[in-house]
C-alpha cells in the first residue's frame, strides 16, 4: 500500500471442494466459473487489488491448472511498480510432502514472507462471492493492535455448523472463543439467533503469523488449519480481534448490496447465489463501475437473439446465440440455445449446446455439455435422480463434457 504500511495478500486456493462435484471434478473449487465470465478466485482478487494491496500470492495445490492458467493470463499487474499477482504450487519446501492443512501451505511458503518481509499480511479465501474493501480491516487492525484480526458476518445460528463461529468478548472486538464448525454454539447477545461466521478472511501481524505457524508445525497433534489450529492459538493467547463485515462499505454498493457475502460450497448455495443475480435490482450487481469484479474477457463477438430468440431476467455472456427461449438463467461465453429451446432457471457454462426443441430447467451445465435436440432435463424428476447428480434442494448438476442421455 503505497505510503502506508507494506501488505502482502495470500490467497489460499487448494481447497479440494469435494461439495461441488462434479463441478469440482476437472478443477480447483476457486477456478469455477460464476456469473458468466467470471471464475470463484476473481472476486477475492478483485477486492484486493481495489483495496490496493497489489502484491499477491495465490497458493495452489488440487487440479491447478486450470487455476494456474486462468491467475497466470488474467491477473498481469505492472511490474514497473513491483506489484504481481502468482500462483504458488506446492513447493515441498520442508519435505516430499504435500500441504498438510492451510497453515502448513502458508509455512511452506514463507520464502514468500521472507522475500517481500511486509508489515502485515493478508491471508484470504479463494472462493467466495463477496466485495470487501480490505482497507477498511487494516486500519482497524493496526489501530486495534491485534496479532490476528478476523473479518466476521452475522448467519443464524441454525448455520453454524458450515463454518468456524467467533464468539466476542462483552467489548465486542476481542475474540474471546473460536470455534471450527460448532453444532450448537451460544448466540449473540441480544441476538440469540445469530453468530458470528468466520468469512475465511484474515490479517495479521507478520511476526504474530510467522511465531504461530511454527509453534503449530511443533505440534504433533495439531491439524495444521488456519480456523482449526491458528485461530484458537491466537484467541487463546488473547492476541485476536473481530472485524464486523457489516461495517465494511464498498463504493458503488447500493443499500440492498450492502454485506452480501456467500460461501458457495455445496450446489445449492452456488445455485442460489447465481439467482441473487438476475433480477432487476439484483442482491449481489456485478455492474458495479467504482468497485469492478475483473477477469479475462476472451476474444469473442457480442451475443446474439435471432428469430424468436429471447432472454428475460437472465445474465448473458458474450459468444452466446439464442434462438430459443431463455428465462432467470445465467449464460457463460459461447452457450448456444436452439429454435424452439427453453431453458429456465439454469446456470450453463462455456460452450454448452442446447439442441432444438429441448428444455432445461433447474439445472447446472458445466462446459461443453451438449444436450441432444427434444431432451429434456429437470422435467422428470425420478429420471434426472437416476441418470444425473441432483443436489439436496433438488439442482441438477451435469460435469464436464457430460453426455446427455
Amino acid at each position: 500500500m503505497r505510503g502506508g504500511p507494506s501488505v502482502l495478500g495470500i490467497v489460499l486456493a487448494g481447497g479440494e471442494g469435494k461439495r461441488l462435484m462434479p463441478l469440482t471434478a476437472d478443477r480447483a473449487k476457486p477456478a469455477v466459473t460464476f456469473g458468466g465470465m467470471y471464475r470463484l478466485v476473481d472476486f477475492v482478487l478483485s477486492s484486493l487489488v481495489n483495496g490496493d494491496i497489489l502484491r499477491i500470492c495465490v497458493l495452489t495445490q488440487y487440479k491447478s491448472h486450470s487455476l494456474d492458467r486462468h491467475v497466470t493470463t488474467t491477473w498481469r499487474m505492472s511490474s514497473l511498480l513491483g506489484n504481481y499477482v502468482t500462483p504458488v504450487p506446492a513447493q515441498q519446501r520442508l519435505g516430499r510432502r504435500w500441504y498438510l492443512g492451510s497453515a502448513d501451505a502458508i509455512l511452506q511458503s514463507l520464502n514468500l514472507v521472507n522475500d517481500e518481509r511486509p508489515d502485515y499480511i493478508a491471508v484470504f479465501g479463494a472462493d467466495h462471492v463477496y466485495r470487501m474493501d480490505p482497507r477498511q480491516m487494516l486500519k482497524q487492525h493496526v489501530e486495534g493492535g491485534a496479532g490476528v484480526t478476523v473479518a466476521g458476518i452475522k448467519v443464524p445460528r441454525s448455520e453454524a455448523s458450515s463454518f468456524g463461529i467467533i464468539t466476542p468478548a462483552s467489548d465486542g472486538s476481542r475474540v474471546e472463543r473460536f470455534l471450527e464448525k460448532p453444532a450448537d454454539p451460544p448466540g449473540l447477545p441480544g441476538d440469540p439467533g445469530r453468530v458470528f461466521a468466520s468469512m475465511g478472511n484474515y490479517l495479521f501481524t507478520t511476526k504474530v503469523l510467522v511465531d504461530a505457524l511454527h509453534r503449530d508445525a511443533e505440534d504433533p497433534h495439531s491439524v495444521h488449519d488456519m480456523g482449526g489450529s491458528i485461530l484458537p492459538m491466537l484467541t487463546e493467547r488473547g492476541m485476536a480481534q473481530l472485524y464486523d463485515f457489516d461495517e465494511n462499505h464498498v463504493p458503488g454498493e447500493s443499500a440492498r448490496e450492502h454485506g452480501y457475502w456467500r460461501d458457495v460450497g455445496t450446489l445449492d448455495t452456488y445455485y442460489e447465489a447465481h439467482m441473487d443475480l438476475i433480477s432487476d435490482r439484483p442482491v449481489f450487481d456485478l455492474d458495479n463501475r467504482r468497485w469492478p469484479i475483473y477477469t479475462h474477457p476472451g476474444q469473442l463477438p457480442p451475443a446474439r437473439f435471432i428469430g424468436a430468440g429471447i432472454a428475460s431476467e437472465s445474465v448473458v455472456s458474450p459468444g452466446c446465440i439464442v434462438r430459443g427461449q431463455v428465462t432467470r438463467s445465467v449464460l457463460s461465453p459461447g452457450v448456444t440455445v436452439g429454435e424452439g429451446a427453453v431453458v429456465q432457471g439454469s446456470v450453463l457454462h462455456d460452450n454448452v449446446r442446447i439442441g432444438r426443441g429441448a428444455v432445461v430447467r433447474g439445472s447446472i451445465l458445466d462446459k461443453n455439455v451438449d444436450v441432444p435436440p427434444g431432451a429434456t432435463i429437470g422435467v422428470n424428476p425420478e429420471r434426472d435422480q437416476e441418470l444425473y447428480t441432483v443436489s439436496k434442494n433438488g439442482v441438477i448438476a451435469l460435469g464436464k463434457g457430460r453426455p446427455v442421455l
